[in-house]
């Protein structure tokens, strides 16, 4: 019957402690395999080959049905790396002044404001309008929605 083994650990200036007399293998200080490099066996010729081989192997429908994934997939990542911000094109505020000659009479001024008063008068019935016919339609959306309960 054989004894219990120990393990003689001493301590190593280097690297901690080091094994002596141990029924243990010595550790490996290189690999195990060597490195590989990622393209160290890639060929485009071979790959091309081989797809070329693949495919023929196959069925036409399954080939159809490829083409429909691939095109699928194609539209995606397109419709996904494409940006769809579309700057708003700038439009220039131009307001312009009417230049008037300094020496012009209170009549001749109250004459013009009575001219730009109607126009202004104009130009907000306008706008008021637009807003009257806008907030109809959300009504009209807004009343399909309670409607429906929402």
């Amino acid at each position: 019957m054989r004894g219990i083994v120990y393990l003689k650990l001493e301590w190593g200036r280097e690297r901690g402690l080091t094994e002596t007399n141990s029924p243990l293998a010595p550790q490996a200080h290189t690999h195990y395999l060597p490195p590989m490099s990622f393209f160290g066996r890639f060929s485009p010729v071979r790959a091309i080959r081989d797809l070329r081989f693949f495919l023929s192997q196959r069925q036409p429908y399954e080939l159809v049905f490829l083409m429909i994934a691939v095109g699928i997939t194609g539209f995606f990542i397109y419709a996904f790396a494409r940006d769809d911000y579309v700057p708003v094109p700038y439009k220039p505020n131009i307001i312009y002044v009417e230049q008037w000659p300094a020496d012009r009479t209170d009549v001749q001024i109250k004459a013009q404001q009575k001219i730009d008063y109607v126009k202004k008068k104009e130009r907000l019935a306008e706008e008021k309008a637009a807003q009257d016919q806008r907030r109809a339609e959300f009504k009209k959306v807004d009343d399909a929605l309670t409607k429906w309960g929402f």
